[in-house]
């Protein structure tokens, strides 16, 4: 969830636009785990309210990366959802920091 300070931001037409564009260049894999769809365009420096009026810092290619659901929450620290077992079901996983890439074993 985007933090107040950025609500503004991630609603402008300038990020859709750079949002958009990148996501077309990225090519659509993760960019960590190159095994699951990207569908996050992540920013590797975090926003902070002193540099999101910085067109380098919020709307750069070179601070971009287009990630899975997965190594997003992990980017922040959060825990990865579920995993699948060896006979193909769904388990819902423990709150645990995601140390691995989602394509990790």
């Amino acid at each position: 969830m985007a933090k107040d300070f950025a609500l503004q931001f991630y609603a402008s037409g300038a990020w859709k636009k750079a949002r958009s564009a990148y996501r077309k260049q990225a090519g659509g894999m993760c960019e960590r785990c190159l095994v699951q769809p990207g569908e996050i365009v992540h920013h590797k420096k975090p926003l902070t309210p002193q540099n999101i009026s910085d067109p380098a810092v919020a709307l750069g290619f070179d601070n971009l990366e287009l990630v899975c659901r997965d190594c997003h929450a992990g980017a922040h620290g959060r825990s990865k959802r579920y995993r699948i077992d060896e006979l193909g079901r769904v388990i819902i996983t423990p709150t645990s920091p995601h140390s691995e890439p989602c394509g990790g074993r």
